[in-house]
């Protein structure tokens, strides 16, 4: 009854402090956290008030007889060891239920891949899909399947009420099931919002400001829910962010992977390529605008010749490329630390490495 009375509570509360309630794990999240908020709330004000009163009513000024001191009273001090720790179990119970549902992912969940690496996401849908996006269906349950590619990592999504850290080494494993989906703009609107992305984008750290940040919507025109990393995992941190679109329905997830895995009508190869070069997060290390960050920068790279760690000169063309792509350790550029990059292998065919060329080659 205590508790069923400070979930009450909490509910007329929840929208002070908490985004939307959007997975079938918030309400029971959301409900122990204001069960236990309002009982320390009540905790404070019923020891606080005696803190101020009693010194305010007993105190005596200096050179008064001071009153007499009760020492011992078996009643009071069995009622304030023996009640709150039934307030304890309540609490530990309420919490164990969420950590029990959090555990367990239902049989027949679909499956997501997740590789977490200094500064990004990257999200494996099978096929060779792989995107810097999380896209899901409402009312499905979805099994992320994490590592990290370096160092320890965290991923949230707040509206989801879900959280669970990307160790090194080994592989981690959140699920959840949605239950609202992402509201999807006008055509006119999307069409409007790439125009000034175009004109307008901001930078961070040299970086263009990914367009979802700047317009509120993906570029397909889906509004979303937040993904951060919340442990601390080096200079760039703050930026590892992307975002969750959550599907209607199965078909329309299945019409995004359509278009996530192929070239549009008319679009160049070049614009394909550098569309990759965002989806498979090359952006988080190598710049465009001649910014040394993990790698090099793109500017002006191919044709050009560099040396290499361990002796040697090697030409930026077709083959090295490729070479890199598929295997980063092979020829590492003098004063760069080659580990940090990821094997594309089985990830990116031939001919995707090719729009990923004739990106390059247009980056003068």
């Amino acid at each position: 009854m205590c508790a069923s009375f400070f979930s009450l509570l909490g509910e007329h509360a929840n929208g002070l402090w908490f985004p939307d309630s959007a997975s079938t794990f918030s309400e029971e999240s959301d409900s122990t956290y204001f069960m236990i908020l309002w009982i320390c709330v009540v905790f404070f004000i019923g020891i606080l008030y005696p803190l101020v009163y009693f010194p305010l009513k007993y105190g005596k000024r200096k050179g008064e007889k001071a009153t007499s001191r009760v020492r011992h009273h078996n009643l009071l001090e069995i009622s304030w060891s023996v009640f709150p720790s039934f307030l304890l179990v309540v609490m530990f119970v309420r919490g164990s239920w969420g950590f029990l549902d959090h555990r367990e992912p239902p049989a027949g969940a679909a499956e997501v891949g997740v590789t977490a690496i200094s500064w990004g996401w990257s999200f494996n849908y099978g096929g060779g899909i792989i995107s810097p996006e999380l896209h899901v269906v409402k009312d499905e349950p979805t099994r992320l399947v994490m590592r990290s590619g370096d160092v320890l990592h965290s991923l949230f999504i707040p509206a989801f009420r879900v959280k669970r850290d990307v160790v090194p080494g080994r592989y981690s494993v959140l699920w959840f099931e949605p239950t609202m989906s992402s509201e999807k703009v006008s055509a006119e609107e999307l069409a409007a919002a790439k125009a000034r992305y175009k004109e307008e984008a901001p930078k961070e750290r040299d970086t263009p400001v990914p367009f979802y940040q700047f317009a509120g919507f993906t570029e397909q025109g889906y509004k979303y829910y937040d993904l951060y990393c919340t442990e601390y995992c080096g200079r760039d941190h703050s930026m590892m962010q992307t975002v969750v679109v959550v599907h209607e329905t199965r078909e329309d997830f299945l019409k995004w992977r359509e278009v996530a895995d192929s070239i549009a009508e008319g679009e160049l190869p070049a614009d394909y390529g550098r569309k990759l070069y965002e989806q498979r997060n090359c952006v988080n290390c190598h710049s465009l605008d001649g910014t040394r960050k993990v790698g090099p920068s793109f500017q002006g790279l191919f044709g050009t010749k560099h040396a290499i760690a361990g002796g040697g000169e090697v030409t930026v063309d077709e083959e090295y490329v490729r070479e890199s792509i598929l295997n980063p350790q092979a020829k590492i550029v003098a004063g760069y630390e080659g580990q940090k990059m990821p094997s594309y292998k089985g990830q990116l065919n031939d001919e995707k490495i090719g729009y990923i060329i004739e990106f390059l080659k247009s980056q003068k």
